[in-house]
């Protein structure tokens, strides 16, 4: 399978980068061929400054991530959960490259759309410091802008796997969560 793992916290060295560490270490080792980007190492200006007024020329770095998107079956995108939302930087980089022509093409009468990326599958694996059951019941799915609104707007279906309270959390508990995403990582889901 050909896989692309994004990083989306700016920070490597945190539980999300050793997240898509593991994830990217078992599935190369099942065979599947893996891209990676890590949102932190790319350099573009994340605020669409015109809307879709104006269309921004990408830099090379989301032109990149563009076509790593085109070329995978399955994207694994690995991020914390602040403030019950992504990262504003990962939140930047869907607001640049997921472009009208690229992720999406709305029809003539506007109401309606094509989606682009039908026929991939994404999971996203996020931690929270909270436990993931109190943030749906307080406030629903804190990735539901992620896997609903945005890749799914463009065809993609997504899986979410959540794990916390990330900061309190032993490292008996933990080692059972990088166990789930290496079994992930090595089935390509």
């Amino acid at each position: 399978m050909k896989i692309f793992i994004l990083l989306g916290h700016t920070d490597q060295a945190t539980l999300s980068g050793a997240f898509a560490d593991t994830y990217e270490r078992a599935a190369r080792q099942a065979g599947h061929e893996v891209r990676r980007q890590n949102v932190g190492a790319m350099h573009f200006d994340p605020i669409l400054h015109e809307g879709y007024k104006t269309i921004q020329e990408c830099e090379p770095d989301l032109c990149d991530f563009q076509e790593n998107v085109r070329w995978a079956e399955h994207i694994v995108i690995c991020y914390p959960i602040w403030w019950c939302a992504m990262p504003a930087t990962l939140k930047g980089l869907f607001d640049r490259a997921w472009l009208p022509g690229f992720a999406f093409k709305f029809a003539d009468h506007g109401l309606t759309w094509k989606k682009l990326l039908k026929g991939r599958t994404a999971r996203l694996i996020t931690s929270a410091n909270s436990p993931p059951w109190l943030l749906y019941f307080m406030y629903g799915s804190p990735t539901a802008e992620l896997a609903l609104t945005i890749l799914g707007f463009a065809g993609i279906r997504t899986r979410t796997t959540i794990f916390g309270p990330s900061e309190r959390v032993s490292d008996a508990r933990k080692a059972k969560w990088f166990r789930r995403v290496e079994r992930l990582g090595h089935s390509g889901k």
